[in-house]
């Protein structure tokens, strides 16, 4: 059984992923600070279904000083890691003149650093098996750009540089590298929002609805079986076109 970490795993489009690779097969980790109720339930699903394997390890990604020993522990319990799903952060808005400087230090923290110190560590484990997948999960918003999220924009743009590079770095080794520019997503992030933003979202899209948390779960499963192994160095844009 082929291990996956996936961080931000607890709720929203984390969970989703989490639940679809472990029905697949997988040992998910799913790595967050605390184990909401809606993972708890899906462990025990999992768990009654006899498929995959999906367990909780608890993780504030903030701490980057202790990524190192994190994935140390996560390679003695499970084994060998053979997928990471970079997918914990924060969307943050606010117009930029606006925004405390700590508001900034913390989007780039945990959108932007975080998963690249996780990244270096838990590849050098892929490294030593001479297999690996890694998909960063990016955004439309760090090519097309929106109102209010230049920050969030700027970190995720990042993470799109971050996968074409590290794909040259890691396809020597057999690992593979790519990211997952999703649209705006049907989740709680989106439920906030008024009826008409929802709607004006909805008109962009030609198939006149939002992206779905399964339908980038689903691109994560292809990307990490064989259909993915000759994928690398790439962006998929999972938008319901919206950029088209």
């Amino acid at each position: 059984m082929h291990n996956v970490i996936v961080t931000g795993g607890s709720r929203g489009l984390g969970l989703g992923i989490a639940t679809r690779l472990a029905a697949a097969g997988y040992g998910v980790i799913a790595v967050a600070r605390s184990q909401s109720d809606e993972l708890s339930a899906a462990i025990d699903a999992v768990g009654e279904a006899g498929t995959g394997a999906l367990r909780f390890a608890s993780f504030d990604l903030t701490d980057t000083d202790a990524i190192p020993a994190f994935v140390t522990d996560i390679r003695k319990s499970s084994g060998a890691i053979y997928g990471l799903v970079n997918n914990a952060g924060i969307g943050t808005s606010g117009l930029l003149a606006n925004m405390h400087n700590s508001q900034i230090e913390g989007l780039i923290r945990l959108n932007t650093l975080a998963p690249i110190v996780l990244t270096k560590y838990v590849t050098r484990s892929m490294m030593i098996e001479g297999a690996g997948r890694v998909i960063n999960i990016a955004s439309i918003v760090a090519s097309n750009g929106y109102s209010g999220l230049s920050v969030y924009s700027a970190t995720k743009a990042s993470l799109v540089g971050f996968t074409r590079s590290l794909a040259r770095e890691m396809g020597k080794v057999g690992v593979t590298v790519n990211a997952i520019a999703p649209g705006f997503i049907d989740t709680d992030m989106t439920n906030g929002m008024d009826e008409d933003h929802h709607a004006r979202l909805v008109r962009r899209s030609p198939l006149r609805r939002l992206t779905e948390v399964d339908d980038v779960a689903r691109s994560i499963e292809f990307l990490l079986g064989e259909g993915g192994r000759s994928i690398t160095g790439t962006v998929l844009t999972v938008d319901a076109g919206s950029t088209a």
